[in-house]
């Protein structure tokens, strides 16, 4: 059984105290079709999936504190394997070596490339991990490579060592630009999105997509902690997966602001199978 932190239980009463009580809540929670919904309920659909895609904005506070949570929910009952966007393929032997004690945090945020918010936001996962003894899965591209195919194109990628190209989805990987959310980031780039961007984004979905796979499994709970774009509408990440894994059951999670909680807004309906809906001044992390 996980460890529940006594600071995690206080945040966990505050937040009811003064997301409720006070008749202003900081989130509400939402299924697919824009329907308000429990915790409760999303902690039995999680329970019973073999991979969690939980979509995050990065320096969304609520969006963090839920992701442990639901972790440390899902630890009482299920097995669990935890993996990130946020930590690289490259930097797998590093997270390795902190998980098991061999090197500390301090050695670990000098030899691993670890986002400006990690302390804040990631390493409370991390520990989760390393406290329960539970496998975390570093499943990203290195940030190098995406560079590089948006850079200089996928053919670009031909130069790698052997070892490089183990931190890739193998190539070539599968593509389709139609994709609504791929088609988006043209949309929302203006002149800056080109087809190059797309695929920089499609090979990271690809990369993450391909190292969870050989983890899924009926007696296992796979929760993935990555930006909500890689997930929404069922695509990206989930896209990939269904390319690489033959059978298995998935949730999705998203997480959007409103100025308004109580309805959900027409845009976000759809996004996910839930949907965390956080007041747009809730404090972020950076």
């Amino acid at each position: 059984m996980m460890k529940l932190r006594p600071a995690l239980l206080l945040l966990t009463l505050l937040t009811f105290s003064f997301g409720y009580s006070q008749n202003k809540p900081a989130y509400v929670l939402y299924n697919n079709k824009g329907k308000k919904v429990s915790y409760k309920k999303l902690v039995k659909c999680a329970e019973k999936s073999n991979i969690v895609l939980f979509g995050e904005q990065h320096n969304n506070t609520i969006s963090h504190w839920l992701q442990l949570e639901l972790t440390q929910k899902l630890g009482e009952k299920n097995e669990l394997i935890l993996g990130a966007e946020m930590l690289e393929q490259d930097n797998q032997d590093e997270l390795n070596d902190y998980l098991n004690g061999t090197i500390d945090a301090e050695a670990f945020d000098t030899l691993a490339r670890l986002w400006i918010n990690y302390s804040t936001d990631y390493a409370p996962l991390v520990d989760c991990a390393k406290e329960n003894n539970l496998p975390f899965i570093a499943t990203n591209i290195p940030r190098r490579f995406a560079n590089l195919v948006y850079k200089k194109g996928v053919a670009a990628l031909d130069t790698l060592s052997d070892e490089e190209l183990s931190w890739i989805a193998p190539l070539p990987f599968p593509y389709d630009s139609t994709l609504p959310t791929y088609q988006k980031i043209i949309e929302m780039m203006g002149e800056h999105g080109s087809p190059a961007l797309v695929k920089a984004q499609a090979i990271k979905d690809a990369t993450m997509a391909h190292s969870i796979a050989p983890y899924l499994s009926d007696s296992t709970t796979f929760i993935h902690y990555n930006g909500a774009f890689h997930s929404d509408y069922y695509e990206g990440i989930l896209w990939y997966l269904n390319q690489y894994a033959e059978s298995f059951t998935a949730l999705t999670i998203s997480t959007v602001t409103q100025a308004n909680v109580r309805k959900l807004e027409k845009e976000h309906v759809g996004k996910a199978d839930f949907i965390i809906c956080v007041d747009e001044d809730v404090t972020t992390t950076y």
